[in-house]
């Protein structure tokens, strides 16, 4: 699991890339983009059938997972679908969330989507929709690079959000029974899921969980839907058991790492066996400085499937992160070896290389980033982390180089056009490096220009005084 911390108060810092989620109780609630190889692929074995039903690649729809409690999630423009993870909470059956996913996506085939002035998004949207910087664009760093993207969002323009309506809603929650339907899975999910907020429809706007100010709900929206779904062939259709696990095992984790210690241990006491519980309390036992405890409960899980390469990246992570580095190294080399292309656990792997100074481990740490950043360009610890590799190997040209790439994903347009200058004055000219530097270079001084125009334009008149005859 790769861990994912607050940067500035609304965003996360990725930690040590070894789990998504283990940060401080009082950032729990900070809004940030949750990272995690399995939680993701679940996300994506969920929603990948509906999107090509819909007729979208689903290689070209990026999902995100927001770490926030409320109940809300939306789409943008790009094919772009958020979920917030108190969404996820509270989907009580995986049709459910597939139902929402489902309807999410039919506001994207049904063309949902509007200019919409920047200001008129909720707050974590100066985050995640900075168009310049790149969705794919894990927030980590320093609170001064965080702070960056933050304010430095507005720069690219109007962000590109949903135009919610009853019209379009009623005809996402069309097209969503649709694309259930030609999956062979019932629409009662999503049906059930509004039924269980019906409640929402008669509170006051300020009341009502977001999901529910953005999506209009109405009872003759959930009558259209159950008349459709009452005539399909899949009515009945059940969650298959596998579906059911994985959608636990899910909601297990995301409890353990944003929930208290002491409420997971509550929710899932010791007489509770059943792997999510464990999985649970293993994480809420980390959490909680109890790293005896937390490996007993992995360990047992490790036991129960010694091929699940999410109980070895926690057992690594939870070794890593109590100090115990080189024997964190066995474990994130069995995720990886398990999972042996998933980015993330590249990466977890890459930075346990990293902790030994060997320079053969150094070695293969930056054949691991590379690869991983082949991936995800724009995953900017990883380029941290290989800034440190070839810094370790003392080719400060390429140190420069991975640095200029990091601030460039984060938004520090400033410090990456100071980096890929200094790299391009020691690196080769025909090299693919210093012709990115230069990409850099001439992208960060036409936004930042474009910046500067913009606040000249919008500077309040502060020296303009009014006089009276």
């Amino acid at each position: 699991m790769n861990v994912s911390r607050a940067i500035v108060t609304s965003c996360l810092r990725l930690i040590g890339g070894m789990a998504v989620f283990a940060m401080l109780a009082a950032q729990a609630q900070a809004q940030g983009l949750l990272r995690d190889t399995e939680i993701e692929e679940t996300l994506r074995d969920f929603s990948d059938p509906l999107l090509r039903v819909g007729g979208l690649n689903p290689q070209s729809v990026d999902i995100y997972l927001v770490n926030d409690p409320e109940l809300n999630a939306f789409v943008t423009r790009g094919q772009n679908i958020f979920l917030h993870s108190g969404l996820i909470m509270r989907a009580k059956t995986p049709n459910e969330l597939k139902g929402v996913i489902a309807h999410e996506a039919g506001h994207i085939v049904g063309g949902h989507i509007v200019r919409s002035d920047y200001g008129n998004r909720s707050a974590y949207g100066a985050m995640l929709l900075a168009a310049g910087v790149g969705l794919a664009a894990i927030l980590a760093g320093e609170g001064g690079a965080g702070a960056a993207i933050l304010g430095g969002a507005q720069q690219f323009g109007a962000v590109e959000a949903l135009a919610y309506s009853r019209v379009n809603e009623s005809a996402a929650d069309q097209y969503a029974v649709t694309f259930l339907d030609q999956t062979g899975q019932s629409g009662q999910g999503l049906i059930d899921f509004f039924n269980n907020f019906r409640a929402q429809e008669v509170l006051s706007y300020a009341r009502r969980y977001e999901y529910f100010r953005s999506h209009p709900l109405s009872a003759d929206r959930i009558d259209k839907m159950r008349e459709r779904v009452a005539e399909s062939d899949y009515v009945d259709a059940v969650d298959p058991p596998e579906d059911l696990h994985r959608h636990e095992m899910m909601k297990a984790k995301l409890s353990g790492f944003l929930d208290a210690p002491q409420l997971v241990f509550n929710r899932f006491p010791s007489d509770d066996v059943s792997q999510p519980a464990r999985y649970a309390r293993s994480v809420a036992f980390f959490r909680a400085a109890d790293m005896r405890n937390a490996i007993r409960e992995i360990d047992t899980l490790i036991a129960d499937e010694p091929k699940n390469p999410y109980f070895h990246e926690l057992k690594a992570q939870i070794l890593y992160e109590s100090g115990q580095r080189e024997a964190a190294l066995p474990s994130a080399e069995r995720a990886l070896e398990l999972k042996p292309d998933a980015m993330l656990l590249k990466v977890a792997l890459a930075q346990s290389l990293l902790e030994t100074r060997d320079d053969d481990q150094v070695e293969r740490a930056v054949s691991l980033l590379k690869s991983a950043l082949t991936q995800e360009p724009r995953y900017s610890y990883g380029w941290y982390l290989l800034s440190l590799a070839y810094a370790h190997q003392d080719d400060d040209a390429l140190a420069k180089y991975a640095s200029a790439e990091r601030f460039y994903a984060l938004g520090d347009l400033e410090s990456a056009r100071s980096f890929a200058g200094r790299a391009q004055q020691d690196l080769p000219r025909d090299i693919p490096q210093w012709r990115r530097a230069s990409d850099i270079i001439v992208v960060a001084e036409t936004q930042m220009d474009k910046r500067r125009r913009n606040q000249r334009r919008t500077r309040p008149l502060t020296n303009m005084s009014i006089t009276s005859d």
